[in-house]
């Protein structure tokens, strides 16, 4: 017989832990698309495999001086390159896709991704020269690619660009859902979202749900790519003269749409743009872009044709500087100028941050004597991302148990996060995550982990610049107080000051009205260089210093800013 407990041992016995988990964990994570548009990577690990989904850019903002792009930070995937299985593509925009080309320099892995979406990705790779180290394959909706511990399948989805789906990575804990870029459209241009698909994945049950979160401000669904059709339509036959048409080059379905537009006015149709021009060629192979024999023209040959028989479909919607309709409105481009009854069609809508560059073109476009048509003016151009309603019915059809909303910055994710708790997700499982953070996930319970490397990587003239927030500091800086040069010229062995110090300044001051201010900066410095050199051994990086620390104190009190100090010392 057992003895018994005394009442003391009870009162001081421990509460017991709760157990470990003996499996590891499902991991989720985000290299970029949270808390930003653009730049989406996304990542399912367990065990020793790791599913990528996504791999895209985003553009920089104003303040960005010298970058072309920015893509995200892959040092987490090259640590752990072993367990990479492969990389799965939602759709073809470059905010997905964008960054392969950088990414597989530095991982080899398999891609997958519908049609159109491998098209786009070869033709890409191809300018990169990387087509030949390249395994692209094309999935299709029904097919399911399975490794040791993951496997992966797919549903179609509607958005602005043909062959766009959602991603399931079959997990030991249950199915993890990445919906990609997604809305209900019930009269699409192209086959509708397979929403029995999808119902019939979240009846098996959903680990858990990533989401995209676009569009969570904006109430009801969003509107069908069918009214846009019927409204470029009714446009086409109200314009007299030459129609100049800007949309984004991978919305293929609109880009139908206007060719079926065309046909019924009789125009032919020029392509300007190179990205467009791409677009047109792949469309038309895989028979998203179907356009009559002879419609097509060379830009060089519009003027052949009456102006109420001509049609330009052109690159340009959101006022990129380099972009076909840029240059054409400021008068830039050599086959293309704006006539004076000519019709210029934005059909697109500013993504944030390039408002003022589309505000700028349609001004200089209207200077030049066109008609311009934008989105807020006649209903050409609805959004491919779902609106509240859409979003709403996604979680409802999935019933996922965690919750996780993905691209979008912080207040669109923070909105989805309410969309799902009022269709029932319980808010401690809802998970608010940002670049970096992990979350780990067990078959009845989740948890945030640790976090992982991650940050922005800027793209110049092709080349990867890791660490480049310095630089544009710097660039910040000069552009808003400007530079001062100070020429020195000294003895070497000594530190004897033999000429100078001279100010130059570029972008601080206009110095023809500025010299009283800049010879006694140089008066000044001077006296305390030549007390230095009386007081210590010469040191390059000490002078270097004191003339910076000595005249930003002298021009922050006497101006009250702080231009850049470039000091030249010449050693003789």
């Amino acid at each position: 017989m057992s003895k018994p407990l005394l009442t003391d041992q009870i009162q001081t016995a421990k509460p017991a832990k709760k157990p470990r988990p003996s499996a590891p964990p499902v991991r989720i994570f985000a290299l970029g698309g949270l808390g930003e548009i653009g730049k989406n990577m996304y990542g399912v690990e367990f065990k020793n495999e790791i599913i990528l989904i996504d791999a895209g850019l985003k553009f920089p903002d104003a303040e960005m001086s010298g970058v072309d792009y920015i893509i995200p930070d892959i040092r987490y995937l090259l640590d752990n390159k072993h367990k990479v299985k492969g990389l799965f593509l939602t759709h073809g925009h470059e905010d997905h896709i964008g960054a392969i080309p950088y990414v597989l320099r530095q991982i080899q892995m398999p891609i997958y991704g519908g049609a159109l979406t491998i098209g786009l990705v070869r033709a890409k790779l191809e300018e990169h020269r990387l087509l030949d180290q390249s395994d692209l394959h094309v999935f299709h909706e029904d097919e399911t690619i399975s490794f040791r511990h993951l496997s992966v399948h797919f549903f179609r989805t509607t958005h602005s660009i043909p062959d766009a789906f959602g991603v399931v990575v079959e997990t030991p804990y249950g199915p993890i859902v990445h919906t990609g870029d997604f809305k209900f459209d019930f009269t699409p241009e192209d086959k509708p979202a397979d929403l029995h698909k999808i119902l019939h994945i979240g009846g098996r049950g959903v680990l858990a749900l990533m989401a995209d979160s676009t569009n969570s401000e904006r109430d009801g669904f969003t509107p069908s790519e069918r009214t846009v059709g019927e409204s470029i339509l009714r446009l086409f036959q109200q314009c007299p003269g030459r129609i100049l048409f800007a949309t984004f080059a991978s919305n293929v379905h609109r880009l139908q749409q206007v060719v079926e537009a065309a046909i019924r006015t009789h125009r032919k149709i020029a392509i300007v743009g190179r990205s467009m021009e791409k677009v047109f060629v792949i469309g038309q192979e895989l028979g998203y872009i179907r356009v009559p024999d002879g419609m097509i023209i060379d830009v060089k040959a519009v003027n052949r044709y009456r102006d109420d028989q001509v049609l330009i479909i052109c690159t340009g919607s959101q006022g990129e500087p380099n972009a076909a309709l840029t240059r054409i409105a400021s008068g830039a481009h050599r086959s293309l100028q704006i006539h004076p009854e000519d019709t210029v069609i934005f059909s697109s809508s500013p993504i944030p941050g390039n408002t003022q560059n589309v505000n700028r073109s349609i001004d200089l476009l209207m200077r030049a004597g066109a008609e311009v048509k934008y989105g807020s003016i006649l209903d050409i151009h609805t959004s491919g991302h779902g609106c509240r309603e859409d979003l709403k019915l996604m979680i409802s059809s999935l019933r996922p148990k965690y919750f996780v909303p993905i691209h979008g910055e912080y207040r669109m994710m923070l909105n989805h996060k309410d969309l799902a708790m009022q269709v029932g997700v319980p808010e401690n499982n809802i998970y608010l995550m940002n670049i970096g953070n992990t979350l780990s996930l067990f078959r009845n319970y989740a948890r945030k982990g640790r976090n992982i490397p991650s940050g922005d990587v800027y793209i110049n003239n092709g080349e990867l610049r890791t660490h480049e927030k310095e630089l544009l500091e710097e660039r910040v800086q000069l552009a808003h107080d400007g530079v001062v040069i100070v020429a020195i010229t000294l003895q070497r062995e000594t530190g004897k000051l033999l000429s100078g110090p001279e100010l130059i300044t570029r972008g601080f001051v206009y110095m023809q009205d500025s010299k009283p201010l800049l010879r006694r900066g140089e008066a000044m410095l001077r006296k305390q260089l030549n007390k230095a050199g009386e007081q210590r051994e010469y040191n390059r990086a000490a002078w270097e210093q004191m003339t910076n620390n000595t005249l930003n104190r002298y021009f922050k009190r006497e101006l009250g800013r702080s231009p850049y100090i470039m000091p030249s010392i010449m050693e003789v």
